[in-house]
Parts: structure tokens; sequence; C-alpha cells
């Protein structure tokens, strides 16, 4: 069976269609158009998936997957916690089926992107049929998370499975915009890791920047320190509850490579409740492509089960 889905960006909406290999048969990307407000995004993601028919020849299916910032929650599919701010508070899962007349399915992009890279990207040689479980990671401008076992996503009771960035970092402070103090997201996303550059030493940089001068600057050594060490207890937390076989690291900060270093799987091996820290960290494969890949893969069975 063909699998279609829709990507809904702040800058841009990506739809594709996967054959029954799960190989993309069309891409197509528009502009979201946020500034021009909600009802204008639901055109735009009509417009696409009714020039994605067009184009590749096929029917509508009866079933489509999005993958949008945020999440959704009851029947309506009520939106919060996205940065597309226009569709905060707005019941996006009925208008999108409404618009679209078919059967739709939403996820938060951090789901979005740990299945499809689970799947079809830097775990699809880790994966095996007996359950193995992959947490992952999105790491920059805030820090959220997703978790696959055997193919599936696991959603949790509350639909907040994963979302280890609210989760409270030992040892620190910091105001959050979700109303509480010293969440992971304060202090190892990308713009908390700029401002303590700054704080500590008087100077703007971007976090690339700041990584690019860890060997003649102290404060950027000092800053991508504090990163390595506050991803190893945050992270340890999770491995200590879950135990994933692996961590897929996505988002902005994940491309960092001192994550990857054994001084960070060091950083991680010292909280754990273990003698040894064996599972494999990996950078994502797919690129921006993971979020409309992923968003395809929810409107189909979990792949062993084709």
């Amino acid at each position: 069976m063909n699998r279609w889905g829709v990507d809904l960006g702040g800058t841009k909406i990506e739809g594709v269609i996967l054959d029954d290999a799960l190989r993309p048969i069309l891409r197509h990307r528009i502009a979201t158009g946020q500034e021009r407000g909600y009802g204008h995004i639901l055109m735009q993601i009509g417009s696409l998936v009714k020039t994605m028919a067009e184009k590749s020849g096929l029917e509508l299916p009866e079933k489509i997957g999005i993958g949008s910032p945020g999440r959704t929650d009851g029947r309506e599919g009520i939106v919060s916690n996205s940065n597309t701010v226009c569709l905060n508070g707005m019941p996006l899962l009925r208008d999108l089926r409404e618009v679209l007349g078919m059967e739709v399915t939403i996820e938060n992009d951090a789901n979005c992107f740990v299945l499809a890279e689970s799947i079809l990207g830097a775990g699809r040689d880790e994966m095996t049929p007996g359950g193995t479980t992959a947490f992952g990671i999105i790491l920059g401008t805030g820090v959220g998370g997703g978790i696959v076992c055997d193919g599936r996503l696991i959603r949790g009771a509350h639909g907040i499975a994963g979302e280890w960035g609210h989760n409270p970092l030992l040892g620190e402070y910091g105001s959050c915009y979700c109303g509480r103090r010293g969440c992971v997201e304060t202090v190892i996303s990308g713009p908390a890791l700029e401002r303590h550059y700054t704080a500590i030493s008087g100077k703007l940089a971007s976090l690339k920047q700041i990584a690019s001068l860890v060997n003649r600057d102290e404060f950027a050594r000092k800053t991508i320190d504090r990163l390595v060490t506050s991803f190893g207890k945050a992270l340890a937390a999770v491995i200590n509850i879950l135990d994933p076989d692996l961590v897929i690291i996505g988002g902005g900060v994940g491309n960092i490579r001192h994550l990857y270093t054994p001084e960070a799987r060091q950083a991680i091996a010292s909280q754990v409740f273990n003698r040894s820290f064996d599972i494999p960290l990996l950078p994502p494969l797919l690129g921006d492509s993971a979020g409309v890949f992923g968003a395809a893969l929810l409107a189909g069975p979990p792949p062993n089960e084709r």
C-alpha cells in the first residue's frame, strides 16, 4: 500500500508518498505562510495534498499522516505548545479531516522523527523483530523526544511519552516557559547554551561558532563541557527508566560532535544504574526528511506487520 504523509513546519509544508517498500514516489514542498493565519495553513495543506495526487497520478488515500509541532489533545486534536503559534488552541485534527475529506493521524515532530529514523534511517540496521526500543531526541531550539518499540510509537496515557525536555535537572533552577524551573530544555537547548556562553564571556556567538572555538576559547570550552555533562545527567535519567537499545540524536545541537565522544559516554555512564553504558548513540541519517517520512509511516501498519 502507498502511504501519504505531510510535515507541517514553521516555514514549509512538505508532502511525500511512499510505496509499499517505503521508498518515496513523490515529494513536494510549499510555503506554510503562517503569517496569514490558521485558515491559510489549512488551505495550504489541502492544496498540497491535491497537487500530490495530480503529480503522482494516484487517487487520494483513505488515510494520511500529519507531523506537526506541539501536541494535540482530545477528539478534536486541540493544539498546544506549538511554535507555529496560530495553531495553538485550534482543533487541527477535526479541521484537517473536514478539509481533506479523509482519516487523519497527527503526531508531533519528535515522534515523527524517531519513527522515521528508527525504521528508515540511523536505526535501520539496529532494529530487530524481537522488540528493539529506540529513544529519539530532538535537541534544538527546544528539547523533545519520542519512543519507538518494535516499529510502533509509544504514546503513553497522556500522549507525552519521551518528552524528557521538561524533566528537572538536578542543581539547575532557571525559569522555563512551562512555568517550572530547572527543566532540561533550559540548560541544553541551543538558545540556552548560547545564553550561557554570553553570560560567562560577555560575547555573542552561535552554538556552531562556540563549538568551533573550544580549543582556543576558555568560555567556549566551559559551555560545551556544560552541554556534555548536563546531557549525560539528563539522558541517564531516561536510560535508568527506559533502558532503550539505541539513542538517535537529532536537531541542531545534535550536530555537535562532542556528544559522540568518549567523554560524553562517560558522562552518561557515571549516572546510569549499571556498571557500563553499552548502547549506541547515533546521529540521524534522513536530515530534514525525517519528519515527513515519519508522518507517512503513521498512515499504515507498523512495517513488521506489512
